[in-house]
């Protein structure tokens, strides 16, 4: 691995993207279901690229495009070497929901101190995770890796590759429930973290009044940092939604003001107990913390608020599954509004389970009374009158616009429920 690292030293990064070449940085050609990367490799040398690898012998020349058994291997490989080059805190951050939201609080806590790498996006897979890693340099001081699953020992391999020191899982739901079949194998997968942070003698977070997490520590050795409403040793307080949180939190002879976010979303009051306890872990002081964290702007339609002319929006339509369906649904049914209308998308990749999960949604929204519109074919099983497809939900709207309302739109990512937003918008 010596000669790749130098290899590697020489260049500008990495990309493994034929289409997006920097000047003199090293191009990974990769292989998928639809695409062969190294049919491109010439391509990426002519475009810049210094040096190039392949996995299929006859495109390398050895002078500029080398070959190796495996490129992706080969990637995950060569960040885990340049990772392991590094002694700095790898913080690992995994979870069925808030995953992202989260990271970007925790970000925001580190960074008032600390010059810190973190996941861009959602580059959180067993390609994304090895980039991420190929980032880190000299000047970082912390690095925040992401790590998504949705099938077993997914994140095993992505702790294989980044070595986390610390680790926090945000929660355990029923998320791709059609690669881990289980709510069981979702626990499994999502807790190979807190083994691979033991392994490595290092700190685990956790929010203290979830019992699935705390039962998951219970058998491992690990030094853990806690915090939660009820339990922990950073104890919060959610105030009120007005939709934003504002709450309070404390620590043994500290309690903090009453803190005003930019973030919607009972959900996320936890995110900022998470980020509050990491941030003191690493150093940073109090009153350092609460005002990073009230100037935090969400982005990328996860718990975003937005004003129409009449209209009040709340569009996370990044991701939906049972448990954040359930946490929005629940956080909205709070929220202090005269008109409240929810639009909501299909929950996929739920596999056998889909159906039921769809159907206690539907039970939910006529229990609490609240008016809705659901779109996509699994809502639209259980509720006649729903929309297959975005494009007939939008149609109705332009006809049947809603005015002076507050209105929470969440769905998958493939529903594309954003579509309607220019209708909700202009009333």
């Amino acid at each position: 691995m010596k000669k790749w690292l130098t290899l590697f030293d020489a260049c500008s990064g990495v990309s493994t993207d034929s289409r997006n070449i920097a000047k003199n940085c090293l191009y990974i050609a990769l292989k998928g279901n639809n695409f062969n990367g190294n049919l491109f490799a010439q391509q990426a040398i002519a475009a810049g690229a210094k040096y190039a690898i392949v996995d299929e012998a006859e495109y390398a020349d050895e002078t500029h495009i080398f070959y190796v058994e495996n490129s992706l291997v080969f990637l995950q490989q060569l960040a885990n070497a340049h990772r392991n080059r590094f002694d700095v805190p790898v913080l690992g951050i995994t979870g069925s929901n808030g995953k992202t939201s989260t990271k970007e609080l925790i970000n925001c806590a580190l960074s008032c101190q600390f010059k810190v790498l973190c996941t861009e996006g959602n580059l959180n897979n067993h390609i994304g995770v090895p980039l991420t890693l190929l980032r880190l340099n000299s000047t970082h001081e912390i690095a925040i890796i992401e790590m998504g699953a949705n099938k077993p020992f997914d994140i095993d391999e992505l702790c294989r590759i980044a070595r986390p020191t610390h680790g926090i899982i945000t929660n355990i739901g029923k998320a791709h429930l059609e690669g881990f079949l289980s709510f069981e194998g979702v626990l499994k997968t999502k807790s190979e973290l807190y083994d691979h942070v033991a392994a490595n003698s290092g700190v685990v977070f956790v929010n203290s009044d979830d019992a699935v997490l705390t039962n998951a520590l219970a058998s491992r050795k690990v030094k853990v940092h806690s915090f939660g409403e009820q339990n922990g040793e950073i104890r919060g307080e959610l105030t009120f939604l007005n939709p934003f949180v504002h709450f309070r939190w404390s620590q043994e002879n500290y309690s903090s003001p009453l803190l005003a976010t930019q973030m919607i979303g009972k959900y996320n009051f936890t995110n900022f107990l998470a980020a509050i306890s990491i941030g003191l872990h690493f150093g940073v002081a109090p009153d350092t913390l609460n005002s990073a964290l009230c100037a935090y702007v969400p982005a990328n339609k996860r718990s975003q608020v937005e004003q129409g002319i009449s209209n009040t929006l709340i569009v996370d339509c990044y991701n939906a599954n049972p448990s954040s369906m359930a946490s929005a649904l629940d956080s909205f049914i709070e929220m202090k509004h005269e008109n409240k209308l929810v639009l909501l998308g299909d929950m996929l990749e739920l596999g056998a389970d889909g159906p039921a999960e769809h159907h206690k949604i539907i039970e939910f929204l006529k229990q609490h009374q609240l008016a809705f519109h659901t779109v996509g074919p699994l809502f639209k099983a259980q509720h006649q009158n729903g929309f297959e497809t975005t494009s007939d939900l939008v149609a109705y709207l332009n006809e049947n616009p809603p005015k002076n309302s507050l209105i929470l739109l969440k769905g998958s990512r493939g529903i594309a429920l954003e579509q309607t937003l220019d209708v909700l918008r202009a009333n």
